[in-house]
């Protein structure tokens, strides 16, 4: 396991300059709202993934006032790695002294797993950041699925372009059409067989870490859906739905419509839960992959949970709680409004921890 042992900030949201030295694998961080509690967590995101986790521009990271900001971080084994967004607008990043020529290349180095407040999206919200979760995952854990998804949305994007023009032009290229068709039938398929083979895996892993933090069963099922679960192929598949595509000047059919399916007792999850149930398969849906990425990395992932105290009773807090800080084996940080509140839960465990203030 490769701790993070210190991150410094210089021009970074609230941060002007400031360095974190971190001691133990359980890390609370507490402070008022607005104190930067959210922003350390994305700093250690930002080494983990090269970006921001809540997908804003880079530009909106730079302290007010200021041009341009670095993080750098590093790690027990001496390791560090840093992320430069310089005021010409351009974003560097490095590995040592080592600068990336692709982003991509450093995804899946430093594993991480985040939980926010407004997470549970991923259970009420769009298919769109249902499908955001699992590529976030694969594309840390498998390379070639990365470079799929990739290839895949930009010949969507070609696609979609191409049928567009077509109802402009009032003509369609029909043989530069089926080239756009079998190569996203190539990718496309590529990707549907990594995910079935990745839901199979974690859906069970979801369900039995919910039943954990809920301490009961509530007869939960979780269920991958896409338009390729057929006998026939995704090229077959495009072919059907030209007519609708032409028409609609965009693609129907395909992996970038996938969802998953929460139900509980049979009925929409999201219509029936209550909020601490909503939150309770949020947390475990997080949970299913930190333990199916620690399961396939070289590195165990790192958990950063921001305000997870909010809409939890005690007892599935306590659950959670003692899932992440004792059984889960990882560093994890934590934040929190109220610092004898974060004390005293973790205590309580009996857990090794220390506390930030901001």
């Amino acid at each position: 396991m490769n701790l993070l042992s210190e991150i410094a900030f210089t021009r970074f949201r609230n941060y002007d300059f400031q360095k974190f030295n971190f001691h133990k694998k359980i890390v609370g961080i507490y402070g008022e709202n607005g104190s930067g509690k959210t922003n350390l967590l994305d700093g250690i995101y930002y080494l983990c993934f090269t970006k921001s986790y809540f997908s804003r521009p880079d530009a909106r990271s730079v302290r007010q006032g200021c041009e341009g900001f670095r993080i750098e971080g590093v790690m027990q084994d001496g390791s560090r790695v840093a992320c430069v967004y310089r005021e010409t607008g351009k974003k560097e990043f490095y590995a040592g002294q080592e600068q990336y020529k692709k982003f991509s290349a450093h995804l899946g180095k430093y594993p991480c797993v985040m939980i926010a407040p407004d997470d549970v999206q991923l259970v009420t919200g769009t298919s769109e950041e249902r499908r955001r979760f699992t590529d976030t995952i694969l594309s840390q854990s498998d390379a070639g699925y990365l470079q799929q998804l990739i290839r895949y949305n930009k010949v969507l994007q070609q696609r979609n372009s191409l049928l567009k023009n077509s109802a402009d032009a009032g003509f369609t290229d029909e043989s530069l059409l089926e080239i756009f068709d079998a190569q996203l039938a190539d990718a496309g398929e590529k990707i549907y067989n990594k995910r079935a083979v990745f839901f199979s895996e974690i859906i069970p892993e979801a369900i039995k870490q919910y039943n954990t933090i809920a301490g009961r069963d509530d007869n939960m099922s979780v269920s991958y859906h896409s338009q390729l679960h057929t006998d026939k192929r995704f090229a077959e598949l495009l072919r059907e739905s030209r007519s609708k595509d032409l028409l609609l000047q965009r693609t129907n059919t395909g992996i970038h419509k996938d969802d998953i399916l929460f139900l509980m007792d049979g009925d929409q999850f999201k219509n029936i839960a209550s909020q601490g149930q909503r939150k309770s398969l949020l947390f475990a849906m997080r949970l299913a992959e930190f333990f199916y990425l620690k399961g396939k990395m070289p590195n165990t992932p790192i958990l950063l949970l921001d305000d997870v105290f909010e809409k939890l009773d005690e007892n599935r807090m306590g659950n959670l709680l003692e899932l992440i800080c004792l059984h889960a084996h990882t560093q994890v940080f934590i934040t929190d409004t109220h610092q004898h509140r974060l004390s005293a839960a973790l205590t309580a465990l009996a857990a090794d921890f220390e506390l930030i203030g901001l």
